[in-house]
Order: structure tokens, then C-alpha cells, then sequence
């Protein structure tokens, strides 16, 4: 035991001369620590081999190959954006509209958009990319619409090698088409001059159910065209940069404010499902999304492109996109028709203000305004969604202004 008046003192080294080393005092503390670092050292060897054992095991032999979350990137993989925020590499898109709608047409202007690397009503485009368009109906007209917009913005006929048009009915029910359409992206990729199509649009989906003898009410087959799709895109994954972004044209249903036409399974296939509305001026909103808000996105009208004229003097002529002239509002239209509890609960998220309002706490402002049950707040909820007048994101629900 140390005296509580002795003085701290340094050991001295070991004299290499002393013939009994083992004696320094030292000696056992040094060999004690020097057995703690080998200790540690075959620990984290082990911990090593175990690792390593663990990732062959799951990236190879027998079965699907699986990834451990040990084996994650630190932090999740940016997205591939095509158009920031809308339009991203290995995703899917629907465009949903009523027949005349303007669907088609606005995804010919994306094509150019992207083919070019120019923003798009708005949104930043992030890279160039090539476009491959398989028009399963009026491939004339797609074209027409393509013609119009290079005509319009100036630009040289070999100034846009990147876009494609498939003028063929395209059988997606049919296991066979997957082989087709990776050999047609690679035939594509080989005219793109050695780039695989980062954007390929599917116009339109009751064609493409309808080509096999599918109905789009049916949730088997909405299953099986999807499940064609996932392998298409995974084949074309060989071209590295996460695949390309399938876009798919759909219908609304009679009640448009049911999304798109048939089973309603097509929603959870979809990344993003972006549903057009409006007459005059059109708006494009986001209706579903995995992981961006749902809300309006843009508005826009459209324009008459004219050619020239028929060998009877008369105007050959295409409808296509164009930009809402500055000042010229939205049209309100028919407001939708609500309930006096889903006026009640709309005023109350719309005094919320941009910051909005979770569930239970726009629960408990109606319970105050004499709205009692959850049930009935559900109800009320989802009937202003399915208004497209209200949207939730992350646990937060916001008046859709605009």
C-alpha cells in the first residue's frame, strides 16, 4: 500500500544487460497489456472472417441473392433525377387522364425535355437522357406532336438522335415481350449511339392489357403487366445507372376523382401518379407518390401547331403543349360539391396555414366544432382527398392550393 506522503515515480526501462528481466518491476504490466492488444487483435480478426463468411454466404450459392444492412452505404443512394423531383432513373410514373385530356401530348414534351436536358414547366433537369416512346395507339400522332416542338423551339433534325418512337401494338401480358422490348432498348441504346434509354414511355396501358386479352379491372392482370416491366428493367440494369424510368399513359374512370381506370391495384405498382384535370387550362397533380408530397405540380394549356398546308389548301395541324400565358389564372370551374362537416373540416386545415396540421390535432379541432368520431374523421379525410382538395405527406396534412 502506498504512504500518502510517497512521491509519484516513473519505473525505470528494462536493462537489456539484466540478467533477470523477468524480475523488473514492469515487466507483468507490460505483458499483461501486450496480451490485451492480441486479445483485441483476434477479436476483430474474427470479427472479420465472420463478416466476410456472412457476405459470401449472401451473395452467393444457392437461392435469391440477399443484402445485409451491415452492407448498406452509409447513407442512402442519391436519386438518378431525370427532372428533379418528378421524373428520377428506376422508377415508375403514371399520367392519368380523361380521353382528350392532354396526357399524350404532355408526355411528347417531356420526351423533348429530357432528350434536350432542359427544365420542364418549372423543374430542374438534372442530365440529358434518351428517350424511347412506344405509341401502342396513333403513333402518327405522337410523332406529328414530336415534329411540332422540334419545328417550334428551332432545332435541327439531327439535333435530337435521342428520341425513338416504337409504332407497334406492344403485348405486355405476354411473358415473351420481355426478351422484345430489352432487345429493342438495346437496338435503341445502339442508334442512341451506345446509350440505353433512361426514359421509356408506354402509351398507352389498356393498350398494352388489351393486346393480350387482359381487362384492366382485374388485379391479376394489372399484376402480370407490372411484373414484366420489373423484369424488363432489371435486365436493362446491365447499363448500370439504376435503369431507365418507366412513364406509363393510363385513363381516369368515369369519377375521375377515383384515379385511374380499372383495379385499383395499378396504384401500388406506381411510384408517382400524377392525374390531369382542368379544361381550358390544365393542371397536373400529384394524386400518389412514395416519398415526394401529393399537390398540384404545374398548369399549362395547349396550342394549335400548324405545318403547312394539304394538297386541298387546308392546314395540317397537331394540338401540343404550350405555357400558361403570364396573368392568365386557372379556371375554378365547378367547385366541388362538400358536406357542411367537410366544409368544417376543410375551413379548420385551411386556417392551419402552410404549416398544416397532424391527424390528431385536426381530430381534436373538430371534435370541438361537435365532429365526434374518428371514424367519421376518417371519412371526411379521405372524401377531401378524393377531392384532390387536401394532401398528406409525412403525417402532415395541407390544403392543395392551386
Amino acid at each position: 500500500m502506498k504512504h500518502e506522503n510517497q512521491f509519484e515515480s516513473d519505473i525505470p526501462p528494462p536493462d537489456p544487460d539484466d540478467p533477470f528481466p523477468h524480475t523488473h518491476p514492469g515487466t507483468a504490466e507490460i505483458q499483461y497489456q501486450a496480451h490485451l492488444q492480441d486479445a483485441e487483435r483476434r477479436r476483430q480478426n474474427r470479427d472479420l472472417d465472420a463478416k466476410i463468411q456472412r457476405r459470401d454466404a449472401a451473395t452467393s450459392g444457392r437461392g435469391f441473392e440477399i443484402q445485409l444492412i451491415e452492407n448498406f452505404s452509409a447513407r442512402p443512394a442519391e436519386k438518378r433525377w431525370l427532372v428533379k423531383n418528378i421524373v428520377a432513373k428506376g422508377e415508375t410514373s403514371a399520367w392519368i387522364a380523361p380521353p382528350g385530356g392532354m396526357k399524350s401530348a404532355l408526355l411528347a414534351e417531356l420526351s423533348i425535355c429530357v432528350a434536350r436536358g432542359t427544365d420542364w414547366h418549372g423543374y430542374k433537369a438534372k442530365r440529358r437522357g434518351n428517350v424511347l416512346y412506344f405509341a401502342l395507339e396513333r403513333a402518327d400522332l405522337v410523332r406529328r406532336r414530336l415534329k411540332a416542338h422540334v419545328e417550334r423551339l428551332g432545332l435541327a433534325e439531327d439535333e435530337l438522335l435521342n428520341i425513338a418512337v416504337v409504332p407497334s401494338l406492344v403485348d405486355l401480358m405476354n411473358p415473351a415481350i420481355v426478351q422484345k422490348v430489352n432487345e429493342t432498348l438495346d437496338r435503341a441504346g445502339f442508334c442512341f449511339g451506345g446509350g440505353a434509354p433512361d426514359l421509356v414511355i408506354f402509351d398507352t396501358f389498356a393498350k398494352a392489357i388489351a393486346a393480350g386479352g387482359g381487362d384492366e379491372d382485374k388485379a391479376k392482370d394489372q399484376g402480370r403487366v407490372f411484373t414484366h416491366l420489373a423484369m424488363i428493367r432489371e435486365e436493362a440494369m446491365k447499363y448500370g445507372g439504376g435503369g431507365p424510368h418507366f412513364a406509363i399513359v393510363g385513363h381516369t374512370g368515369k369519377d375521375e376523382s377515383r384515379g385511374a381506370r380499372g383495379s385499383n391495384a395499378f396504384r401500388g405498382d406506381v411510384d408517382v401518379e400524377v392525374a390531369i384535370s382542368g379544361d381550358s387550362v390544365k393542371t397536373a397533380t400529384v394524386v400518389k407518390a412514395n416519398d415526394m408530397p401529393e399537390g398540384p405540380l404545374f398548369s399549362f394549356t395547349s396550342e394549335v401547331h400548324e405545318f403547312g398546308t394539304d394538297e386541298d389548301g387546308d392546314p395540317i395541324t397537331v394540338n401540343i403543349v404550350a405555357e400558361v400565358e403570364p396573368g392568365r389564372s386557372t379556371p375554378k370551374g365547378h367547385e366541388p360539391r362538400l358536406s357542411t362537416n367537410q366544409r368544417v373540416m376543410y375551413r379548420l386545415l385551411s386556417e392551419a396555414g402552410p404549416e398544416g396540421l397532424t391527424v390528431d390535432a385536426w381530430n381534436d379541432l373538430a371534435r370541438e366544432q361537435g365532429i365526434a368520431t374518428k371514424q367519421r374523421h376518417y371519412e371526411i379525410r379521405m372524401a377531401l382527398k378524393d377531392k384532390r382538395m387536401v394532401r398528406e405527406y409525412a403525417g402532415i396534412w395541407k390544403v392543395n392550393n392551386g
